[in-house]
């Protein structure tokens, strides 16, 4: 057993405080509980359930686990959950194959999205095939056991992230594909926003998102219960093959085997490059990540580009406009369907007014001068009756972290306050902050004393800066694990709730070596040229290179392709369709080559041996140059003060 795998089967163990069961119970008059209605739409149409317990991969670790959220069969929330996110917790665990209506079928419950399957005349139409390849073919499977096993014709992308095409691989290939046998259809800019994304913040990424998923977490009723738009992410092979049609009009009809399709573009939304569809035989409207049944985020907490309210709230009018009217079901990418057209253009309108509230709201009050804690603390929740509105509840986004994020797009980091201009570092602030009050001891003395009336937001804060100023202070450790495990029990949102507890986690065991976490293979093999040099130039470690210089001139065949790289002053450029005059190292490869000889440890030098890369100049400031560049490797600290490893310092 891995150390991960101990640290998932071994529960958090603390019980509710009372003052979290007090919360908890105000929290049954605050929503409608006996709406049931929910329940009913995500149990509609189910077919079958999954036909094995788990999902496995071909090294024989598990993809995905049926059974691993039993425990969530009570109706009745246990203390260390919050009800309503124990409500839409059971509502994710109902898995299986579902008919959404004719010819439109959904695989639900077997990752973190949904996958569509659109019967065609002669084959299949995957839509949005998953995280992993895994899944995506057992979820197929699943299909063929109660439909006739047509062959998969096309593959549609709604957009551009990883829980929407990475299970690709399981429902075709790059045989296929090539062939002409399979099309693939994305929204435009999909491949260069796929790719873009997972790579240059990537290891952060990857890091930040084991917090806001709960992967390192025990799944159990104090440890994680859920992901918001589904239970959690699969752990299988992700791929991507790239589109081979381009959706480029802002409404595009394509006839795809027979199954007509009206693309709307709605780029700048949920995602840099995504589009609804609409499928006017069966009056069905896809609505891919647009409108989920919870609040969505304007910046996630793993980290990303701040998304653009505005544009999210008028693409969601378009949608309730030209087709609210004509549409007899709606569904997603998360979640299940909604039926009927007026439940629909509720559904749509209600969606569009939040992520028009969120940001006219956070405007309006950042023009009185509120900073951001304060509009986060005055808003607190959607206005009524929205904020009674299950489908807008804060599940994965959250008012607190959305209006922040509002401000954050309009305004930057800054707050106007000149004391916020140049604060210390958190480890100096925090060692000043605590012998200013005292001491540990004196700290954490008055801590427990708001422990016992239930402040844990502040003594959460106020501890803190004990473990930033002493990280191996156990009882400061303890302490503030213990009041980050009733925020979590207390919290309404998945993603907090999973940040919580894996920091309170972390904070007793220590960080959890993991196995992988780079790049998948077929993301690296998508870099163009440019998103390849400018990873190499976030790679480069400035200290080790400062006061050198280098001219490089890298060529590249299939296609053709000329950039002239320079390192100076600590840094890395490059020009596209150039070259140097006077080169000190000239490099020429094919293109395909560049992420694995690239990117890849030893794999410049075993291209050079085997004759795949030609190097002309000084050998030796070649090797320098890759020498300087960092690896970015092992999870770093969050909960404790990260630092740099040895090999990234000058």
């Amino acid at each position: 057993m891995t150390q991960q795998q101990a640290n998932e089967s071994k529960p958090l163990g603390k019980p509710a405080e009372p003052a979290t069961c007090r919360h908890h119970e105000s929290w049954y008059d605050r929503l409608p509980f006996d709406d049931t209605a929910d329940f009913e739409a995500a149990n509609r149409g189910l077919i079958a359930r999954p036909s094995g317990d788990t999902v496995e991969r071909a090294d024989g670790r598990i993809a995905w686990d049926f059974r691993a959220y039993d425990f969530e069969a009570d109706e009745q929330a246990p203390l260390t959950v919050n009800p309503s996110l124990w409500r839409l917790a059971r509502l994710n665990t109902i898995a299986g194959l579902f008919k959404v209506t004719e010819h439109i079928y959904q695989i639900r419950g077997f990752d973190l999205s949904n996958m569509n399957i659109i019967e065609g005349d002669s084959g299949l139409i995957i839509m949005d095939p998953l995280v992993s390849t895994e899944v995506a073919r057992a979820g197929l499977e699943l299909y063929y056991e109660h439909r006739p096993r047509k062959p998969v014709v096309a593959v549609i992308y709604t957009h551009s992230h990883v829980d929407h095409f990475g299970g690709v691989k399981g429902v075709t290939s790059d045989e296929d594909v090539a062939a002409g046998q399979v099309r693939i259809y994305a929204p435009e800019g999909f491949m260069e926003e796929a790719v873009s994304e997972n790579v240059l913040a990537g290891p952060a990424m990857g890091r930040r998102a084991q917090y806001m998923y709960g992967n390192l977490l025990p799944k159990g009723p104090t440890g994680q219960v859920d992901a918001g738009l589904g239970k959690g992410t699969s752990r299988g092979t992700i791929t991507l093959i790239a589109p081979t049609d381009e959706i480029r009009e802002s409404i595009e009809t394509r006839v795809i085997d027979g199954v007509e399709i009206e693309f709307q573009l709605t780029p700048g939304t949920e995602a840099p490059a995504e589009m609804n569809l609409y499928f006017p035989q069966w009056r069905a409207l896809c609505v891919a990540e647009n409108a989920c049944r919870c609040q969505h985020n304007i910046l996630t907490i793993r980290g990303a580009q701040v998304r653009d309210p505005k544009v999210w709230s008028y693409y969601l009018g378009e949608t309730l406009a030209r087709y609210g009217d004509r549409s007899d079901v709606l569904f997603a990418q998360h979640h299940w369907p909604t039926w009927g057209a007026d439940d629909i253009r509720e559904f749509l309108a209600d969606q569009r007014d939040m992520y028009a509230f969120l940001n006219d709201e956070t405007l309006r009050l950042l023009n009185h001068g509120l900073t951001p804690l304060d509009i986060a603390d005055h808003l607190r929740q959607l206005p009524e009756p929205l904020a009674q509105k299950w489908h807008a509840r804060d599940y994965y986004g959250s008012v607190s972290h959305n209006v922040r994020a509002v401000y954050q797009r309009f305004m930057g980091f800054y707050d106007a306050n000149p004391a916020s201009l140049n604060p210390l570092p958190t480890v100096e602030s925090a060692r000043r902050h605590v012998a200013w009050m005292g001491g540990a001891d004196a700290v954490l003395e008055r801590a427990r004393a708001s422990f016992a009336e239930g402040d844990y937001r502040w003594v959460a804060e106020v501890v803190n800066k004990v473990v930033f100023a002493d990280p191996d202070h156990q009882a400061a450790r303890e302490l503030q694990a213990d009041a980050l495990e009733q925020l979590g029990y207390q919290t309404e949102n998945t993603t907090w709730r999973n940040a919580y507890l894996t920091g309170a986690q972390e904070l007793r065991q220590g960080v959890t070596p993991t196995r992988g976490g780079g790049v998948a293979g077929d993301l690296l093999q998508a870099l163009t040229p440019s998103q390849f040099f400018d990873l190499l130039a976030v790679r480069l470690n400035t200290p080790k290179v400062a006061g050198r210089t280098l001219r490089l001139n890298w060529l590249l065949s299939g296609p053709d392709e000329s950039y002239a790289l320079t390192v100076r002053n600590g840094v890395l450029t490059y020009r596209a369709g150039d070259r140097h005059a006077e080169a000190d190292v000239e490099i020429r490869m094919a293109r395909r080559l560049l992420a694995r000889v690239g990117l890849k440890p030893g794999g410049f030098q075993a291209a050079l041996k085997d004759g795949s890369v030609e190097v002309r100049g000084a050998m030796s400031e070649l090797a320098w140059l890759f020498g300087a560049m960092d690896r970015f490797s092992g999870p770093f600290n969050i909960i404790t003060p990260a630092s740099l490893p040895d090999e990234a310092q000058a």
